[in-house]
């Protein structure tokens, strides 16, 4: 059973695994948008239901070996943050209580790499720097600490659960987007003049969903695996899109600190509008560091290869001018 197949890295996962000759039920909830799913041969079961809904979990499992949980809800901005909370942390607790409960033989539950801390002098982190909950910035990093945390326990008890950590994955069906695909649409777009000194470990998400499988196949129960690419600053992204799109690349560097007054003037018009701020509070705070990985053990232990992230940057790009985002003429986002 896979969640969160309507969202980026779900939807390629399902991919993946069918590719691969797995039979797989997914779960959505009812009228949910799944744009995400066109072109995938109708060779899959769907389950209709909730993460907050422990009998459609239960419904949703049955007979299944493997559960992927994937689904969250990505944001760095959100009108009621409580609601990133139910879905990440108690959504999490109810799937893994209720695989716990039915038997389930494995667990895949996808966390991220912003749980882990980044080192100060800008060298890649690795899966023994959990980071305090303390010092993590921002409600969505927050909430995958937690259900991280919560995973592990659910371990201690016996419960087979491995977990991935994907860092950055960039491609195409980006549908919503995701907020490394809104730096992309907005440099396709002409809207980012400057940039920041930071960095992001870029990786194709077609590998991220692969790692997965990986992980599925040959992860060691209650361990961790970074799911990562190649480190790159913002100015080297920039660089490579406009190499890419024969665009010239931002010159205009920007500290972090300069942007956190821009932060609030744009949160506090989106609390008017409902609409996501131009540049969040969180983002700015993560800005901050550079987000370099390291993603050894799962080279070593599960056999994961990562490939070019710069042609996954170019399938992106393509991707995002083929459907109307660069014109303004995209469909709406996926709810």
């Amino acid at each position: 059973m896979l969640t969160g197949a309507t969202g980026f890295v779900g939807g390629a996962l399902l991919r993946e695994l069918l590719a691969s000759g797995w039979e797989v039920r997914i779960l959505v909830r009812p009228g949910s948008q799944r744009r995400n799913l066109q072109g995938i041969p109708d060779s899959f079961e769907v389950a209709n239901g909730d993460l907050r809904d422990r009998e459609s979990l239960r419904k949703a499992m049955e007979g299944c070996d493997h559960v992927f949980h994937v689904a969250a809800r990505y944001s760095l901005w959100n009108p009621d943050p409580l609601e990133i909370y139910r879905d990440n942390v108690d959504g999490t607790r109810n799937v893994l209580e209720v695989a716990a409960r039915v038997g389930v033989k494995r667990v895949v539950y996808t966390s991220t790499v912003g749980v882990l801390r980044a080192p100060e002098n800008g060298q890649p982190a690795d899966e023994s720097s959990l980071a305090d909950v303390d010092d993590i910035h921002g409600h969505y990093k927050r909430t995958k600490w937690y259900a991280e945390e919560c995973a592990r326990q659910m371990a201690d008890t016996g419960l087979d659960v491995v977990i991935v950590n994907p860092s950055t994955p960039v491609g195409p069906q980006d549908v919503k987007p995701t907020p490394t695909g809104r730096i992309i649409v907005n440099f396709l777009r002409g809207l980012m003049p400057a940039y920041t000194d930071t960095g992001l470990n870029i990786v194709p998400v077609e590998d991220v969903a692969r790692g997965h499988i990986l992980a599925a196949e040959r992860g060691k129960p209650g361990r961790g695996y970074i799911l990562g690419g190649e480190d790159m600053s913002l100015r080297r992204l920039l660089e490579v899109l406009a190499a890419l799109t024969k665009r010239k690349p931002p010159r205009i560097a920007l500290s972090p600190r300069l942007l956190l007054p821009m932060a609030i003037v744009s949160e506090a018009v989106s609390r008017v509008t409902q609409r996501p701020p131009w540049v969040s509070w969180e983002a700015i705070q993560m800005a901050r560091k550079h987000m370099f990985f390291d993603s050894s053990r799962a080279r070593q232990e599960l056999g994961y290869q990562p490939t070019d992230a710069t042609l996954a940057l170019e399938r992106a790009v393509h991707w995002f001018q083929d459907n109307g985002y660069v014109n303004g003429k995209a469909p709406p986002p996926v709810a």
